[in-house]
Parts: structure tokens; C-alpha cells; sequence
């Protein structure tokens, strides 16, 4: 009873907390955004950005603190002690929650490079963080759908092109580069309606994955495979704030990028099915994973 009339308070204040220190963080990176847009090109861009990274880094280290004595949550993780600031790294993992950006940021916080995810164009109107996001040059791209492709053959690729031009910026600046691969959060109705061969996760999708290896492979050497695990029945965000989530596990396992993982994915038909394949051999691996970490046999959260 005291938690089904104070869970929701709790929940609303925690919620509150985390969004004024997003408030509070993203008005700093404004001026200093501005600086560095009128200096761009100029010898002085290197210090903005690594003012701009601080002011993020300093974002994250509240909002752990927030995860630690407001949400009190107690993470089991393994696999982060080898990690350097200084590589490049993509990060993919399995996603069932708003939570696991901050699970994500929490657990590589100053071991890695920040965390920096591709986002659709139009996000970048999004307030405040849209802007956030773009002082702190998150790769913004343009995707075309199918339909779009069959009227205009002539933008077949350039997807491609756009992630190659993005991720220039990065050949000389480390950045760890942050994929969903099932590409939305797992809910069961989605795995009823994917059909898919797992028990805890959707299916993957190769596509981007192939495409960052792509565009920055000459840099980008480990892949950071990341397993989250909610033990018990709840794992949304609100369950998060509300206190219900008390216990999560996260394995991270470093993966070697060689060339049989970089190649034209969507031109090579060999190269992409060899590299569905080797996506797939993970993915099996990770619901295999998931499932020693939840002990039990169940496919999926009910509908939230």
C-alpha cells in the first residue's frame, strides 16, 4: 500500500531531479557551443571540445550519483577493468529501457571515451537536448526508407556516405560510438511480432553496425559487447524511478575488429551474409548470457 501511494511521488522527484540536472548542464554547454562555433577551424577548437566533454562528463557523474543514493540501485558488473579513454570503441548492446542509457553511461563513465550515439536529423529539435547534442558533435543522419529508395535508386548509399562524412570528425578525437542494435526496446508484443529466435532479445540489426565499422575501422579496432540484465518482473523506466528496480547485472566483453568485419554491407551480398552471420553468432551468445543472468525461463517483460 505505501508504495502503490508513495512510488509514483518518489518516481515524480527522482524524475525531477534528473531532469534539472539535464536543465542545468545543457544551459552551461550553450556559451561555451558558441565560442566554439565562431572559432571553428581555429587553433582553439581543441580546448572547447574538451571543455564541452568535462561539462557532459560532470553531467554523468551527477546523474550517477542520482542512480546511487536516490534510485539506490546495485549494479553487478563485469568486464570494464581492461578499458582505456584514450581507443576507439563501438558499444552495442540489447535495450529494454530508458534506463539503460544511464546503466550505459554509469558503468563506462572516464573509462572510455564519452558515449555518443548516431540520432535521425530531425532530433536535433528536440529542446535542450537536441542542442546538447549537437554542441557535443553527436553524428546527426539522415536515413531514406525503402518506398523513398524505389522512387530515387539514385540515393541508393547514401546512408553510407553520410556516416562516412560524420565520423571524419573522429579520425583523430577517440569516440566511443553507442548502438541499439535491435534498434527499439523490447517489449513482448514486439517479440511476438518479430517472431523472434531468441528468448530475451529481438532480433538484431546488422546495418548500422556494418556501417560504423565501415566508416571508421582504420580507427576503430574493439567492439564493446554489452549484456544488461533486469532480474525480476519489472525493468521499464518508471519502474526504474520508482524505486522497483533495486538490482541489475551488466557483462561487457571486448571484442577484436578485424577486416572480415569491415566491408560494403549493402553492395557485397557475401560480405553481408557473413557478417548477419557473425551478428547473429552474437546475439545467440547474449540470449544465452541473458539467460544465466536471469535464472529464470521466461521470454520477455509483460506490456508496459
Amino acid at each position: 500500500m505505501n508504495n502503490h501511494i508513495f512510488g509514483p511521488l518518489r518516481a515524480g522527484f527522482i524524475l525531477l531531479v534528473y531532469t534539472l540536472n539535464t536543465l542545468f548542464w545543457t544551459t552551461l554547454l550553450f556559451p561555451v557551443a558558441l565560442l566554439k562555433w565562431l572559432v571553428r577551424g581555429g587553433s582553439s577548437t581543441g580546448f572547447f571540445d574538451r571543455l564541452l566533454h568535462g561539462i557532459a562528463n560532470s553531467w554523468i557523474a551527477v546523474n550517477n550519483l542520482n542512480m546511487r543514493y536516490l534510485n539506490r540501485v546495485r549494479l553487478d558488473i563485469e568486464g570494464t577493468d581492461s578499458l582505456k579513454p584514450e581507443e576507439w570503441y563501438l558499444v552495442v548492446s540489447n535495450h529494454q529501457s530508458w534506463a539503460d542509457i544511464l546503466v550505459l553511461q554509469k558503468i563506462f563513465h572516464r573509462r572510455i571515451p564519452l558515449l555518443k550515439f548516431f540520432l535521425k536529423k530531425e532530433l536535433i529539435w528536440m529542446p535542450f537536448l537536441g542542442f546538447a547534442w549537437w554542441a557535443l558533435d553527436f553524428p546527426f543522419m539522415k536515413r531514406y526508407s525503402k518506398n523513398y529508395l524505389k522512387k530515387h535508386p539514385e540515393r541508393a548509399g547514401m546512408d553510407l556516405e553520410i556516416t562516412r562524412k560524420a565520423c571524419e570528425k573522429f579520425k583523430n578525437i577517440p569516440i566511443s560510438v553507442m548502438n541499439f542494435v535491435e534498434g527499439t526496446r523490447f517489449t513482448l508484443k514486439k517479440h511476438r511480432e518479430q517472431d523472434s529466435p531468441y528468448r530475451h532479445l529481438l532480433r538484431p540489426k546488422a546495418g548500422g553496425v556494418a556501417m560504423v565499422l565501415a566508416a571508421m575501422g582504420d580507427r576503430m579496432r574493439h567492439i564493446l559487447d554489452v549484456t544488461i540484465a533486469y532480474p525480476g518482473e519489472n525493468r521499464g523506466f518508471w519502474a526504474f524511478l520508482r524505486g522497483d528496480v533495486t538490482d541489475i547485472k551488466v557483462r561487457v566483453k571486448s571484442l577484436f575488429v578485424g577486416e572480415d568485419l569491415i566491408g560494403d554491407y549493402f553492395s557485397d551480398d557475401v560480405f553481408r551474409e557473413r557478417f548477419q552471420n557473425w551478428l547473429g553468432t552474437l546475439w545467440t551468445d547474449k540470449d544465452d548470457l541473458m539467460q544465466r543472468l536471469l535464472g529464470v525461463p521466461r521470454v520477455g517483460p509483460a506490456e508496459r
